[in-house]
């Protein structure tokens, strides 16, 4: 989720190497064929995209501020992805390349932006809904806020990091509801925030991070200590008493299930249909169960 800014910056900073420019799309590399299905672009443009650059009081993809960053890198903005913005100076070729492989049109590497196991098809769906006119794209020059990176902010954002390989995926095939639930896991990002630690994630195999579903990474938003929920099975220390019905309202309201509100950064899953909630939920009950008491659950 929002928490994959966070991943990918101090992974940069972390890295061992200094090199910060890599091959960039070349003319041998081809965005998949066939005709975009514009209602599941949509979809998933904001499911996964609308976490950071969805400003929900402006009804637009202009971006907002990402208050769970650490303070020490300043205030920082998401890009604006209306049209005539940051979306508009990618080819599709360039945004496609960009969010599999972390490698932008100028060769830097921005860790944060990466999705290398979104389905190619499903990436191109996104991309065609972002060029559509959909009233959230229509160009919007209203600035959600102006950033200022700190100084270590800069750094850790230069140091530079290693791009992941580029490979082919294809959606999950239809009426296979538990692969359906696993698959958007990955893609929406519900493990980047879900498992022990920021720099242990595993992007092309998500089961292999440190504590995967099982919570307890600490954020500080606003001054306050914010740990994120065990997502596993387990009756007692996660989510195994949760039905339909309230593990919906959980992802689309932001309502656990003894009426607490979610506390942000969590966000409200409005875009998600019932039947994709029931596919998380029918992935997540195929876990092993790990008993972990969250501070603060």
């Amino acid at each position: 989720m929002k928490k994959i800014i966070v991943v990918g910056l101090l992974i940069a900073a972390a890295a061992p190497g200094c090199k910060t420019h890599y091959p960039v799309a070349t003319s041998s590399f081809s965005m998949p064929a066939g005709k975009p299905d514009m209602e599941r672009g949509k979809n998933l443009a904001f499911n996964v995209c609308g976490q950071c650059h969805y400003n929900h009081k402006k009804n637009s993809f202009v971006g907002e501020e990402m208050r769970e960053l650490p303070g020490f890198m300043g205030t920082i903005y998401s890009a604006n992805l209306t049209h005539g913005h940051i979306a508009d100076q990618y080819t599709d070729k360039e945004l496609f390349y960009l969010i599999k492989t972390g490698v932008g049109k100028d060769g830097r590497f921005i860790p944060y932006m990466i999705r290398p196991t979104i389905a190619d098809e499903d990436l191109r769906d996104i991309i065609a809904y972002l060029r559509s006119n959909d009233e959230p794209l229509q160009e919007n020059n209203a600035s959600a806020g102006e950033t200022h990176v700190s100084f270590l902010g800069k750094i850790a954002g230069k140091i530079g990091g290693s791009p992941l390989d580029y490979h082919y995926d294809t959606p999950p095939p239809p009426d296979a509801p538990v692969k359906e639930g696993r698959y958007l896991v990955d893609i929406v990002g519900c493990y980047h925030c879900h498992s022990k630690s920021i720099i242990s994630l595993n992007y092309n195999n998500p089961e292999d991070s440190k504590g995967y579903m099982a919570g307890g990474m600490k954020f500080k938003v606003d001054g306050d200590k914010v740990y994120a929920s065990n997502l596993t099975p387990d009756k007692e220390t996660g989510i195994g008493r949760y039905g339909t019905e309230s593990f919906r309202r959980a992802l689309q309201e932001g309502i656990a299930l003894d009426g607490r509100e979610l506390h942000y950064p969590m966000p409200r899953f409005r875009h998600l249909t019932d039947a994709q909630c029931d596919a998380i939920l029918a992935y997540i009950q195929t876990l092993e169960p790990k008993t972990n008491h969250v501070k603060g659950q």
